[in-house]
């Protein structure tokens, strides 16, 4: 039972990234580019601290790195700049049902093997989420936010499926964060208007960078190896579902009734792909 708890803390924890991006960019506390930089930062600083107190040595120079840094960078930048535009449910919603996507299609190719019902709770949760985003839904989608949502949850797709053979969680996701600084410093050089940061802007970053992703990630990192790549995939689903509803209970985005019926289905999937001994 204690894997299901695990991970449900895990995806509220993702949820929340969604909610602190979008108040502290959509509410002009702080720039996207330097939102995304200052949670690298703080969430690298948090890792590198604990890993210390453990004792443990980074692996900046393991091989496994480049895809680690790189695919976690184009998450944060893309991320970040998605939520210019989007609602923070949207986000999610676009964000890992691209997320399933890739990392299906990564879990096929490298040959490991995939139920029935695993392939089945899948199409109903991604055919929930498509419907939810049909036109006359009452929900409009930005070209633009969208495209870096589905830059983003390219990066997050390999960055989980890069996260199942980490064989020290912590130190692992330390040297990510670590690495991927200098390259979610790169869009406050090149991007303009980028404008000085408010106290709170500067908070909701580095709570987002320091619990929600440094330490949600390391702990999904410590859950991966457990979870099946498409098991990893479906679960993951129930993000856009938690960030649809903090969304409307905190920030005002009230969902239509097409939003709820289409969360509904999504968790049904999401019952129905998960392994037995995750259900018990």
């Amino acid at each position: 039972m204690r894997l299901p708890l695990l991970v449900a803390l895990t995806m509220i924890a993702f949820a929340a990234n969604s909610l602190l991006n979008r108040m502290a960019v959509d509410g002009g506390d702080i720039s996207s580019a330097g939102y995304a930089a200052i949670r690298v930062a703080a969430g690298a600083a948090m890792l590198g601290v604990l890993a210390m107190l453990r004792g443990q040595t980074l692996p900046l120079g393991h091989r496994r790195r480049w895809a680690g840094a790189i695919s976690l960078a184009a998450y944060m930048i893309g991320f970040s700049l998605a939520y210019q535009t989007l609602d923070a449910g949207l986000g999610a919603l676009i964000l890992f049902g691209v997320v399933q996507i890739v990392l299906f299609g990564l879990s096929t190719f490298s040959g490991a093997p995939i139920a029935l019902r695993q392939i089945a709770g899948a199409a109903v949760a991604f055919g929930g989420l498509c419907w939810i985003l049909l036109p006359g839904g009452g929900t409009e989608v930005s070209v633009t936010g969208a495209g870096w949502m589905i830059a983003a949850g390219a990066g997050w797709a390999v960055y989980t499926f890069a996260g199942r053979g980490e064989p020290a969680a912590l130190p692992g996701s330390a040297a990510n964060f670590l690495l991927a600084l200098p390259l979610c410093l790169l869009p406050l050089l090149v991007l303009p208007d980028q404008g000085i940061p408010t106290t709170r802007g500067i908070v909701l970053a580095v709570l987002g960078g320091a619990v929600t992703s440094g330490l949600g990630y390391a702990l999904w990192y410590t859950l991966l190896p457990r979870l099946s790549g498409p098991t990893a995939a479906t679960v993951q689903l129930s993000v856009p579902v938690i960030a649809l509803i903090a969304g409307a209970l905190l920030l005002g985005e009230a969902p239509g009734m097409q939003l709820v019926l289409g969360a509904a289905v999504v968790l049904g999937g999401i019952a129905l792909g998960l392994p037995a001994r995750a259900k018990g």
